[in-house]
């Protein structure tokens, strides 16, 4: 779609495939003379984008593309003009064909934009080079506070094909709303994209926050926050940058009494997974002798259970060395006693 449309250059003769053999009223798209004019195009899913080629009108105004912006991202903010940009267009000859490189910039919009009052937007042919990014979602595992009749948490992340009464997650009305999902790895989130219900009650989602972490205390809703949601349109898709934040678990929650929450897709982006691997130097007061293997592994058993009743499961659980053992007599108390340290 563009800003504007003069006579019959619709927007949609940008991607017909036709780098302009027929230009001349029939291949390009054109906005009218207005201020800001802006072109955008719906990927209709995030993708990397690597690269972006613009083809010029060719039987005149070939200076009219002269700083022209491409950019690339998920916010329709300001009609996308707000995303990032990959490249500015100092000029491109009559006709011809430029390519530049957006080094894998990640969004659904690219959008062609020149900024300034009084602009003609025309485009013959705009070519978008890439690849799909992974939604991380749909290989997790949902689960919510609550559920209400057959909207089950896992239905936040079939992709939405049909939302009324059947594609959308919902707890019932209580305390403290979550839902979480489990991505099973630890990923550094980019963006959390969030589809809200169109049948009704829009502004339920209002307030609810994004977190981002490790942690299943208090169900997860005390890992950090990526992004409170101010509101989303009923039907519509709102990215939310997470800017690297690691983490297995994904959790939205709203705070309050007597909320709903409902989501009708939940989408993530990132990179992983990654091995996150941690040394801790424990000392042990124990009679038992830890330099046995078997007392070393009854040891960690024990240390697994414990750390699995906080919330930490899928761990592995090794000794980086062999301990070390210190005897020291306890003479009034004619014991010994072994301190025991690793």
């Amino acid at each position: 779609m563009q800003s504007s449309t003069s006579a019959d250059w619709f927007a949609e003769k940008a991607i017909d495939g036709n780098r302009g053999l027929q230009q001349l009223y029939t291949g390009c798209s054109s906005t009218l003379n207005e201020t800001n004019p802006w072109w955008r195009l719906d990927l209709r899913d995030v993708y990397r984008v690597s690269e972006v080629v613009i083809t010029n009108r060719k039987e005149c105004c070939a200076e009219r593309i002269n700083g022209a912006e491409i950019r690339i991202g998920n916010s329709l903010e300001n009609n996308g003009t707000n995303n990032p940009i990959c490249a500015v267009i100092p000029d491109i000859p009559a006709g011809e064909s430029n390519n530049y490189s957006c080094y894998r910039l990640e969004g659904r919009y690219v959008i062609i934009h020149i900024p300034g009052d009084w602009k003609i937007l025309t485009l013959c042919e705009v070519e978008v080079y890439g690849y799909l990014a992974e939604n991380l979602a749909v290989a997790g595992t949902a689960i919510q506070s609550s559920t209400s009749a057959d909207w089950f948490a896992e239905k936040a992340i079939d992709r939405g094909l049909q939302q009324l009464y059947t594609g959308c997650s919902s707890t019932i009305p209580e305390n403290n709303p979550w839902w979480r999902l489990d991505l099973h790895h630890i990923y550094r989130v980019s963006k959390v994209v969030i589809t809200n219900r169109k049948d009704c009650c829009a502004e339920r989602i209002n307030g609810a926050e994004i977190r981002i972490g490790n942690s299943l205390e208090n169900n997860g809703t005390n890992n950090p926050i990526c992004a409170v949601i101010p509101a989303i349109p009923a039907g519509e898709s709102y990215s939310y940058s997470c800017d690297g934040m690691e983490g297995r678990y994904v959790n939205l929650i709203i705070p309050g009494d007597m909320k709903t929450l409902t989501l009708c897709e939940v989408k993530i982006y990132g990179e992983g997974p990654f091995l996150k691997r941690s040394f801790i130097k424990l000392m042990f007061h124990s009679s038992k002798d830890l330099t046995d293997s078997t007392m070393r592994e009854s040891i960690l058993k024990q240390l697994g259970s414990a750390l699995a009743d906080r919330g930490f499961t899928d761990l592995t659980l090794t000794w980086s060395q062999t301990p070390k053992q210190e005897v020291m007599q306890n003479v009034k108390a004619g014991k010994s006693r072994c301190d025991t340290r690793k």
